[in-house]
């Protein structure tokens, strides 16, 4: 069992300004999930792109205090931005189409990474564009067979269908989505099971998963794997939002488990991070 400061964990596909009425904010969820692998103790790459533009240089300038490696590439296209509104804390997103990380290159730098990488973590926006759909696929295939392939789904209209999410979850080892992204994924694969731990458990036989994760935003979370089911509530807090909670969910979950922490203490140290995450506004929290 590797120490934390052993383990490679990725996190590839967006990198943006999430953008609140008052005030922006570092966001993107495969860069929220490495911030998070990072503060924990392990070695973190965020992969993406950003432009030739002042938020491109501020962005990096922030992952390097943070103090999270990352590979950056410098593409012809305007930094990902994202307005975000608030509603009693929960967030509804404005997405700004053809931006930089739509056109994450593939490099030798990368290449080189996938290689010794631990866990990645990957979604279906980044996938929206060709480019970074080939990018991160090519990643997936270059990974060690025994490390964990996480999609946290992270599914944002219109960015999303149903062969997009199927070839997804093939790719993955480890799933993870909300209450609402499982409505709509046993709408679209016509999954007749109204029981909600019964889905996951079809999902985790059907795609041949090693665990399989469901977030029920104040209410509870459950971890599957074949043998155990771990079930907790959400603690009570604070919320000033819930941006960014499950990417520090997912981040402290694989963080723990990779470190050699049983599937319950894993999971509780997630419900923990995201509890503290809401507290905060957007994903990062700044006192780390």
């Amino acid at each position: 069992m590797k120490s934390k400061k052993d383990l490679v964990i990725v996190g590839i596909g967006e990198l943006l300004w999430d953008m609140f009425p008052d005030e922006k904010k570092a966001g993107g969820a495969p860069v929220n999930f490495v911030y998070h692998a990072t503060t924990l103790g392990a070695e973190g790459y965020a992969i993406s792109a950003v432009g030739n533009d002042r938020p491109g240089v501020d962005i990096i300038n922030l992952m390097n205090e943070k103090k999270i490696r990352h590979i950056i590439a410098k593409v012809d296209h305007p930094t990902g931005t994202v307005v975000v509104q608030l509603n009693r804390g929960i967030p509804t997103y404005t997405i700004t189409r053809d931006v930089a990380w739509d056109f994450i290159p593939l490099t030798d730098q990368i290449v080189e990474v996938a290689r010794n990488s631990d866990a990645v973590c990957f979604g279906t926006l980044a996938q929206r564009s060709a480019t970074s759909r080939e990018t991160i696929r090519k990643f997936l295939s270059l990974v060690p067979e025994d490390s964990f392939r996480i999609l946290d789904i992270n599914l944002r209209a219109p960015f999303y269908s149903y062969e997009l999410i199927e070839e997804s979850i093939q790719l993955c080892n480890i799933l993870k989505l909300n209450d609402d992204e499982l409505a709509i994924v046993k709408d679209m694969f016509h999954i007749d099971i109204t029981d909600d731990r019964e889905a996951c458990r079809w999902l985790m036989d059907t795609y041949h998963l090693e665990y399989v994760i469901l977030t029920a935003g104040a209410d509870y979370s459950m971890v599957f794997s074949p043998g155990n089911i771990s079930f907790l509530e959400t603690p009570r807090v604070e919320v000033v939002d819930t941006v960014g909670a499950g990417d520090s969910f997912t981040g402290a979950f694989i963080t723990s488990l990779l470190s050699g922490d049983t599937l319950e203490e894993a999971h509780s140290t997630a419900v923990e991070r995201a509890a503290a995450v809401c507290t905060v506004a957007g994903a990062w929290l700044d006192d780390l």
